[in-house]
């Protein structure tokens, strides 16, 4: 037996038989009704029937009870709804009925067969319908009963809802659950009373306290369901038609009657209860303690007073293993209770089953999550009976069926990062900064600065943490005396104009830069009399180039048939500094230019557009001169040679025998005068 009691907050007034501490320890057992079949969900107005009906439902229980809707939409009756209908047998011999000496306290009850005294209710049909809440109420339990005939006396009927669906050994009945007073929900029994002759019914309910029905308690008194009474019970006082039956055939007066209970009665808001079982029982007396007779065997049902919420947790992309945990808080009741924060993976799922109790302004959030996650979206496309409001990551609901189900995933996307790169991939990085814009990246414009060239020299800056469905962009502003020659980026479907992210991508965005190249175009002339007058190229002259980038000792050239020489893919003179170029002068030439010329600035360009020289080097060819004298007799002259291009004077002196020469080598063209002395 449990011994804590639910709070009293929100009970309705004590009836007319009910002892409080009895009240209370019934109200907190019961639960709300629902049924397996298709129900009928009744539009929030409310019909005016003029009738038997409780404040706030549709149901027509009729003052003459019948099937039929007298009232238009959105009033229901038996004939317009698909109630839980159960059928007896055939009255005779084969039907079935208790044995003789059972009592409503009678656990597991004996049966037997035989014909119903005509001075007894002998049954036929037991209808059960749910009406659905609407604003204010909790909904109502809609029963109904017929038989074959009116007898003398009383009606007693006895309507028994079992949580449990298990049969009893040898009996009709289901396997009883409760313990008395405590908060565990125990099984119900409705108590339908009307005096012979009467019109309304006394409805009245007891709870099963482990080996006995509890005391009484009266429903249909007094005002505690929204200023009115709880439940209400009518029997039919005229002849219903067969057409107007719904199917049961011609009804005799009192041999069809309905009643109608308020949920708001029944239900404990901290509690959820399952009723799977229902029957109907017809007692002999007025004397709760008399025999029962006849009975419709129980029919399966289910009836609850909780709904479902699901939350779904999914990811992009799917993660694998699922280690990130997201938060999320609850605000809604269930039973029993469960803590109003809870974490889930990819893939995870937060099922709390039929727990949750009606209410409504119910919500879950998601909360921040993780770093390197957004929330992407909610979807509740998947829940039944409820109307999810979603704002963000927030949904708000309500659940006031046991058919309601809030079935929602969240789905959240891995962020992205962008990684934008600057790559030399010649030259030198000549401490150069790059400029880059951009739009949409976090921080806006930036720059970046090599340290060398290729990937080991590279500079790059990462964007973390970014969200899909943005198209992200970067452009380089090309520095002077740079080339951009490439701006690619590795995922195959984004330009750095626009950059595209999936869910958890990286994608790199690789700007390559080549310094600006030049030439030294040189040209190398002589003078050659073969050619004529006037300076004449001069080919296969080597000239060396230095400075620059180049590295020592430079680079060599030799001019060609058009007396020049271009030195290509020279770093430009802004970067790498000015250039020299020297000339090896051939033998038997001296160079009448300056040499080795230097200062020379390379700017971009090429050899094919290059049409002027950045230096040009002129040579003029040398002859050696030589005078000789040969005395034809030995000894027999003396001579002397003066040229004037000797230090020494005569320039030379024939020797004992009379012979002798003077040569001077590397003249330039010129005129030279000699004076031979011969003395004999």
């Amino acid at each position: 037996m449990n011994s804590s009691l639910a709070s009293s907050r929100g009970r309705p007034k004590r009836g007319r038989h009910e002892q409080p501490t009895a009240r209370r320890r019934w109200l907190a057992a019961l639960a709300v009704l629902a049924l397996p079949l298709a129900v009928l969900v009744s539009p929030p107005a409310t019909a005016s029937h003029g009738d038997a009906t409780l404040a706030g439902s549709n149901f027509e229980i009729d003052d003459d009870a019948n099937l039929k809707r007298d009232h238009a939409a959105p009033s229901e009756d038996w004939g317009t709804v698909s109630e839980q209908r159960a059928v007896d047998l055939p009255t005779g011999q084969t039907d079935n009925s208790y044995k003789g000496g059972v009592k409503e306290d009678t656990e597991c009850p004996a049966e037997t067969t035989g014909t119903i005294p005509n001075n007894k209710s002998d049954l036929l049909t037991f209808h059960v319908w749910e009406e659905a809440a609407t604003t204010g109420n909790k909904g109502f339990l809609n029963l109904a009963w017929s038989r074959v005939s009116d007898p003398s006396g009383t009606t007693l009927m006895d309507f028994e809802f079992n949580q449990s669906n298990v049969n009893c050994t040898g009996s009709p009945n289901k396997v009883r659950t409760g313990d008395g007073p405590g908060p565990l929900t125990d099984d119900l029994l409705i108590e339908y009373a009307i005096d012979q002759g009467g019109a309304r019914a006394d409805i009245s309910a007891r709870r099963w306290q482990g080996t006995a029905w509890g005391t009484s308690i009266d429903l249909d008194a007094g005002t505690g369901c929204g200023g009115g009474p709880c439940a209400v019970g009518t029997i039919s006082s005229s002849v219903i038609p067969a057409a107007d039956s719904d199917g049961l055939g011609e009804k005799q007066a009192r041999t069809f009657g309905e009643a109608q209970i308020d949920l708001r009665l029944i239900f404990d808001d901290t509690k959820c209860t399952s009723f799977g079982s229902a029957m109907l029982k017809s007692r002999s007396s007025d004397a709760f303690t008399s025999q029962v007779k006849d009975f419709i065997s129980p029919v399966g049902i289910d009836l609850k007073n909780c709904g479902k919420v699901i939350i779904r947790k999914q990811t992009l992309p799917d993660e694998d293993p699922n280690t990130t945990l997201f938060d999320y808080t609850k605000a809604f009741g269930t039973d029993p209770a469960t803590p109003d924060t809870f974490q889930l993976a990819d893939d995870g799922v937060n099922d709390y089953g039929q727990t949750v109790l009606f209410g409504s302004g119910y919500t879950v959030e998601e909360g921040t999550p993780p770093v390197g996650w957004a929330f992407k979206s909610l979807d509740c496309s998947d829940s039944s009976g409820v109307t999810p409001t979603i704002l963000g990551a927030k949904v708000t609901f309500a659940i006031d069926d046991e058919d309601d189900v809030l079935d929602c995933t969240y789905t959240n996307e891995a962020l992205g990062t962008v990684i934008i790169k600057k790559v030399i991939n010649d030259g030198a990085a000549y401490n150069q900064s790059f400029a880059f814009t951009t739009s949409t990246l976090t921080g806006g414009n930036f720059s970046l600065t090599p340290t060398g060239t290729g990937e080991a020299g590279s500079a790059s800056k990462t964007f973390s943490n970014l969200s899909t469905g943005v198209t992200y962009d970067a452009s380089e502003t090309v520095p002077v005396n740079w080339n951009l020659v490439s701006s690619t980026c590795d995922d195959g479907d984004s330009t750095p104009a626009a950059i595209k992210l999936l869910p958890g991508e990286t994608v790199t965005c690789t700007f390559v830069n080549r310094v600006e190249r030049g030439v030294v175009k040189i040209l190398k002339q002589r003078k050659h009399a073969a050619d004529g007058p006037g300076d004449h190229p001069h080919a296969g002259v080597t000239f060396t180039l230095t400075g620059g980038d180049l590295a020592a000792p430079g680079v060599t050239g030799v001019t060609n048939a058009s007396g020049e020489i271009c030195f290509n893919g020279l770093v430009v003179s802004a970067l790498a500094g000015n250039y020299s170029v020297a000339e090896t002068v051939p033998a038997g030439y001296k160079l009448l230019s300056t040499n080795p010329q230097g200062g020379i600035v390379v700017t971009e360009g090429t050899c094919g557009g290059k049409t002027t020289y950045d230096a040009e080097f002129l040579n003029m060819p040398l002859t050696n001169l030589t005078v000789s004298v040969d005395s034809q007799v030995n000894g027999g002259t003396a001579s002397t040679i003066e040229c004037g291009l000797a230090a020494a004077d005569p320039d030379a002196s024939t020797g004992a025998d009379g012979d002798g020469s003077f040569t001077k080598n590397d003249l330039e063209p010129g005129t030279y005068t000699c004076t031979v002395v011969i003395d004999p």
